[in-house]
């Protein structure tokens, strides 16, 4: 059995296990909830920089960040599956790049309002983060919206991106990009997964 060390509000975890789930190995998949805060927590030792999501295999071996994860799933999968091969590959690991770059950029804007005090915050940084998310979701509406595409790992880091989105920051998204709300709504009918690993804030 697989151990996946992650949190429910993970949206990088999140994508592991639609990853999972689409690629039917779920059930091979024991989670493991995580705390990073935890200095007592095995997370430190499974992966040095305390992180989430870190896959436990059979054999003891640690595999972490979430690309890599997902990359050794495919492969367990028999490849090509949601990794395409051919050019394919490099335009879907593109859309996962651009994906998990709007999530760190959200995830960074949370850690500002969570680990400093209010007197403490620097606008500027949130502001410039904050720019990053609405440049990332500008090309998305315009180039990765289309309803009805293959499942690949952009796609799926995409549907996360935009579920923490809805988590954090009340979906404020939603105002401004309907063509990313419409393929949203089919990605979530397609994969019921998402609907599953969804939780409130």
């Amino acid at each position: 059995m697989l151990v996946l060390r992650s949190s429910p509000a993970s949206p990088f975890g999140r994508k592991v296990k639609l990853s999972a789930s689409i690629l039917g190995l779920s059930d091979r998949i024991q989670i493991v909830d995580a705390d990073t805060m935890n200095p007592e927590d095995s997370i430190r030792r499974q992966n040095p920089l305390g992180k989430i999501p870190a896959l436990i295999l059979e054999n003891g071996e640690v595999l972490y960040d979430s690309r890599v994860i997902v990359e050794y799933l495919d492969h367990l999968a028999g490849g090509g599956r949601i990794i395409p091969n051919g050019a394919e590959r490099f335009s879907a690991l593109r859309d996962q790049a651009l994906a998990d770059g709007i999530t760190d950029a959200a995830l960074l804007q949370v850690y500002e309002g969570r680990f400093r005090p209010e007197d403490r915050h620097e606008p500027k940084w949130v502001d410039h983060q904050a720019d990053k998310v609405r440049r990332g979701l500008d090309h998305a509406e315009a180039h990765l919206s289309q309803p009805g595409q293959n499942l690949h790992v952009g796609r799926i880091a995409l549907a996360c991106t935009l579920g923490y989105l809805d988590l954090r920051f009340g979906g404020r998204w939603r105002e401004s990009y309907p063509k990313l709300v419409a393929w949203l709504a089919d990605f979530e009918a397609r994969v019921p997964a998402f609907a599953q690993t969804k939780i409130s804030a």
